[in-house]
């Protein structure tokens, strides 16, 4: 019992409450005017709205809190199942994470979309899906659509300057899955990515956010100097 309450106030450090949200200063995800025009990069797979149906993908009515892979009547992806095994729900951060880059976040997903790369974009079009999902959808500071000012990460972790030779020595662990010529073959590409995107991905990962339970125990293991040595090493392997 006494473990069972040490383990619970550990994890109580590290991940958000959403209750306690309601009780902190948050701001506007995007503008959704603009980002119903973003979303027409979507439409070809989504719908969304009064009478949206499952297409190639399927439709985001009510995606906010809905449970990856939760939609009845939907044939997900292997790699989709297995971040609903994991327990993954559709939060802020994650559907951003997801917008960003789809395969990063969910391995073997089947959506063939690239991501949105400008945060404005994602934002935005976040905005816009937020007001198809359930109440309380127009409270900017309710769960699950809270976004707090405050950084993920405190500026000195993200401001630490990797070690590229000591990040290469590290690296022999990470490449019997990743290839290093940053080919896809089921396994994202980690090569080339910016290092502040790398360090982000890495403590998701460490503050179990993103729910691949490998990466979370590779993660777990790494200090945050060693996490800023392999994404200065990453950036620019060849």
């Amino acid at each position: 019992m006494r473990l069972l309450k040490l383990i619970t106030l550990a994890l109580s450090l590290v991940l958000p409450v959403a209750g306690a949200w309601a009780d902190e200063e948050a701001v506007p995800i995007g503008d959704a005017e603009r980002g119903a025009k973003v979303f027409n990069q979507c439409k070809g797979c989504h719908q969304v709205g009064a009478g949206a149906e499952n297409r190639i993908g399927p439709h985001l009515n009510g995606v906010f809190g809905r449970h990856a892979g939760g939609l009845d009547g939907f044939a997900y992806s292997k790699g989709m199942q297995r971040a609903a095994s994991d327990g993954m729900e559709w939060d802020l951060r994650r559907l951003d994470a997801y917008l960003e880059n789809p395969r990063a976040l969910v391995s073997g997903t089947r959506m063939s979309f690239r991501g949105l790369k400008n945060p404005a974009d994602r934002d935005d079009v976040l905005a816009y899906l937020r007001g198809f999902s359930d109440s309380p959808q127009n409270i900017p500071e309710a769960a699950p659509t809270a976004q707090h000012r405050e950084v993920d990460l405190p500026p000195d972790v993200l401001e630490l300057v990797g070690d590229t030779a000591y990040g290469e020595y590290l690296s022999s662990e990470c490449k019997t899955c990743h290839q290093q010529d940053g080919s896809d073959a089921g396994i994202p590409s980690i090569t080339h990515w910016p290092e502040e995107d790398f360090v982000v991905a890495m403590h998701a990962y460490k503050q179990k956010l993103r729910p691949h339970p490998v990466m979370q125990m590779m993660a777990g293991r790494l200090s945050d100097e060693e996490i800023a040595a392999l994404a200065a090493y990453f950036k620019d392997p060849d």
